[in-house]
């Protein structure tokens, strides 16, 4: 009896120690995601690969962008992870949500990404760039998923069930910012509205999309804000004195924005039918990070991992350029976008805020659980 205890006691300590050791070695257990499926909109913060054989300059399917990404280059404006990635592993989903222009099959049913490098809500946006898919563009190939998705599950009915348990998450405006209202240059918007009238129409033209998406089942919906546009190596390059003082015109622009895309979620969830909005606020971690970087562990806020130029703002990574070799130091990756370690952080607050201001109402650890 005693040795029969003994061997009990030897097999329960291991299988601890295995249990332990898993999250030591970056093992994790086959579990179910918290939801069915995650779908992505949005812009290059969060496209893996979408851009990659579309005619465009905005492209990242090449070294540096993915050095620390297990598989490489794919597409994303990353030196690894995008946000959209750190939700899905947080969501508990095994594999990261594929891009729509390789998703084929019963692999919709996971959920799709549809997001687009350069693209905003504004179709115009990002067209000097060349290609991107828009808004309504993903919304039109969101709207052929749903079809598969009809067809294998059968009816529109279950359809609908099903896509009433998933997750979507909407990052769209960043470009409508910075390619478009703030390139005077290329587009008239700055000289027909004032900040707040293209705020107002840049929100109407949304929430219309955003209803779209609503009709074509989306329930449980995350809406990103537009981060510190005005803070970005790119920005810090053309405007700022000093290359180390943020932008406040472009900024404020940006929150403009934001106060009424989070009005538009009390909106939403009071007018439209088992609607369940939330709003992540991009813009208040991005400010905790430049406030107090040292506390997140970043040293350099106000220059890009690698590019050309003044803050490393001027052009994004070029091919097989060799980037700073202190990746979670730095806050931004190339001219434009954050590093990984930037995007775990916004990521992880998006997912269980740390403080009330992070999401509203609610974060998306608990709307998965609605």
């Amino acid at each position: 009896m005693v040795r029969e205890l003994k061997k009990l006691w030897v097999l329960l300590s291991l299988c601890a120690l295995l249990a332990v050791s898993g999250s030591w070695f970056g093992v994790r257990a086959q579990t179910q995601p918290q939801v069915p499926c995650y779908f992505v909109f949005g812009d290059s913060l969060v496209d893996n690969g979408n851009n990659n054989a579309i005619s465009s300059l905005a492209k990242a399917n090449y070294r540096p962008y993915g050095i620390d990404f297990p598989s490489g280059p794919t597409g994303r404006f990353c030196n690894g992870r995008t946000t959209a990635d750190v939700i899905a592993q947080l969501l508990g989903f095994n594999n990261f949500i594929p891009p729509y222009a390789m998703t084929r099959g019963q692999d919709v049913l996971k959920g799709v990404n549809y997001a687009s490098a350069a693209a905003g809500i504004r179709d115009e946006t990002g067209q000097q760039l060349g290609g991107r898919i828009s808004m309504n563009g993903q919304l039109r190939n969101y709207q052929n998923t749903v079809s598969q998705i009809v067809n294998i599950l059968g009816d529109e009915n279950s359809a609908a069930d099903y896509l009433s348990k998933c997750i979507y998450s909407v990052g769209m405006g960043s470009n409508d910012y910075l390619n478009n209202y703030f390139m005077p240059q290329v587009y008239s918007t700055s000289r027909r509205y004032t900040p707040e009238q293209y705020a107002d129409v840049l929100i109407q033209q949304y929430s219309q999309q955003l209803r779209s998406l609503y009709n074509y089942g989306a329930r449980k919906v995350v809406l990103l804000g537009v981060g510190q546009i005005g803070c970005s190596p790119s920005e810090l390059a053309q405007f700022s004195p000093n290359g180390t003082a943020c932008v406040e015109r472009i900024n404020s622009a940006n929150q403009l924005f934001n106060i009424r895309l989070k009005s538009l979620v009390d909106n939403f969830n009071n007018n439209l039918a088992g609607a369940k909005f939330i709003y992540a606020n991009s813009y208040g971690i991005f400010q905790d990070l430049l406030a107090n970087p040292s506390s997140f562990g970043f040293r350099v806020t106000n220059a890009g991992c690698c590019g050309v130029g003044r803050n490393n703002g001027q052009i994004t990574c070029l091919p097989l350029q060799i980037p700073c070799q202190n990746r979670n130091e730095y806050l931004f990756w190339d001219a434009f976008h954050p590093t990984e370690a930037a995007n775990v952080i916004i990521a992880r607050r998006s997912y269980s805020a740390q403080s009330s201001s992070d999401t509203y109402p609610i974060d998306i650890r608990r709307l998965a659980q609605l």
